[in-house]
C-alpha cells in the first residue's frame, strides 16, 4: 500500500487544479510520452492499420495523433475526477433527458437492467455521472489492479458518487445477491476486453478474428434483464455526450448463442467507426489468434 500513500496525496493536489491548466500538462505529457518516447506506438499503428485496411498512411497517423492527445487528455480527466465536483462534472459530461427516460421507462416496471459499452470516450466520468441521476443503482465490474494502492486510487475514482463496484470473480454470484436484496439495479459490462481461459465468443471485429466475453449475453438470458448499449462522445476537449439505446429488450427472443454477443459487438464498433481517435487503442486487443477448428463467428468452450 506504499504506493497508495506515496500517490494518493500527490494526484489529489494535481486534480485540484483547473482542467485548462491540467490540459496544459497533458499536451507536454503528450509530447515527452508519445512524440520523444514513443509509448506503445508500434502497437497503436499495428491495430490502426489492422482495423482500417482501407485507409491511407496518412489517414492513419491523423487518427493516431488525435489518439495520442485524447489519452493525454483521458489520464488528467481521471486524475481531475478523485476532486472534481457533481456540478462541474454534470456541465462536462451530457445525459440527455431521452437517455434517461430509456432507464426510467425500466425503473416504472421494477425491471433492472444491464448496460454494455467500451473504453470510447471517457467511461470513468460517465460511470459518476450516471450513478447519480440514474433510477436503478449502478454496478460497475471491474479486473482489480495487482498493485493494490493504485486500484485503490481507481477505487476511489469510481465510487465517489453513488458508484457500486462488483468484481470480475464473481459476477453472476454478486448481482444474485443485488437481486436478492431487491435493489434496481443497472449492472455495467466493458465489452471489448479480452478474454482470458477458453470460454469465450469469436467473431469479425474491426476486420479482426477477435475474442468477445460470453459473459453479457449469457448472464442477460440467466437473470432476464434487458441490455442498453450505451456509448459516450467526445464533443471538443473535456465535454462528452452520451447517447443509449436498447439493444435487447427481451433476452428471450434471442435464443440462438452468439445472437446477443454479435448486438453488443456490432454497437460499440458502429461508436468506435463514428469517432475512433477515442477508442483505447494502446491494448494489445488482438494478442490471440482464432483456433482453426472453430468456424465463422461460432464460438466454443
Amino acid at each position: 500500500m506504499l504506493s497508495y500513500y506515496l500517490a494518493y496525496p500527490v494526484l489529489y493536489l494535481i486534480s485540484l487544479l483547473p482542467l485548462r491548466v491540467l490540459y496544459v500538462f497533458s499536451s507536454f505529457f503528450k509530447f515527452i510520452l508519445f512524440d520523444c518516447i514513443g509509448y506503445r506506438k508500434k502497437v497503436i499503428l499495428t491495430n490502426l492499420r489492422n482495423s482500417f485496411p482501407d485507409k491511407s498512411e496518412q489517414e492513419i497517423q491523423v487518427i493516431a495523433q488525435k489518439f495520442y492527445q485524447y489519452f493525454c487528455d483521458l489520464v488528467f480527466e481521471i486524475v481531475k475526477s478523485l476532486s472534481m465536483s457533481y456540478k462541474e462534472l454534470n456541465k462536462r459530461f451530457t445525459i440527455t433527458d431521452n437517455v434517461l427516460n430509456i432507464f426510467q421507462s425500466y425503473a416504472d416496471q421494477q425491471q433492472s437492467v444491464m448496460v454494455t459499452i467500451g473504453h470510447h470516450g471517457n467511461w470513468e466520468w460517465a460511470g459518476n455521472a450516471y450513478s447519480v441521476r440514474s433510477p436503478q443503482t449502478f454496478y460497475a465490474i471491474f479486473r482489480p489492479l495487482h498493485n493494490k494502492g493504485f486500484n485503490k486510487i481507481v477505487e476511489k475514482v469510481r465510487t465517489r458518487f453513488k458508484t457500486r463496484l462488483i468484481t470480475d470473480r464473481d459476477v453472476v454470484g454478486a448481482m444474485r445477491n443485488v437481486r436478492n436484496q431487491q435493489i434496481l439495479s443497472a449492472t455495467v459490462f466493458l465489452t471489448d476486453q479480452t478474454p482470458s481461459g477458453k470460454n469465450m465468443y469469436w467473431t469479425k471485429f474491426l476486420n479482426q478474428d477477435t475474442p468477445v466475453f460470453w459473459g453479457p449475453e449469457r448472464i442477460a438470458r440467466k437473470f432476464n434483464y434487458p441490455i442498453i448499449f450505451a456509448d459516450f462522445v467526445r464533443e471538443k476537449r473535456g465535454y462528452y455526450r452520451a447517447e443509449a439505446y436498447v439493444l435487447v429488450d427481451d433476452p428471450q427472443k434471442y435464443p440462438e448463442e452468439g445472437a446477443i454477443s454479435e448486438l453488443h459487438t456490432r454497437a460499440i464498433e458502429a461508436a468506435i467507426l463514428s469517432q475512433p481517435e477515442t477508442w483505447l487503442w494502446t491494448h494489445r486487443r488482438w494478442k490471440r489468434k482464432k483456433p482453426d477448428h472453430l468456424p465463422g463467428h461460432s464460438g466454443n468452450n
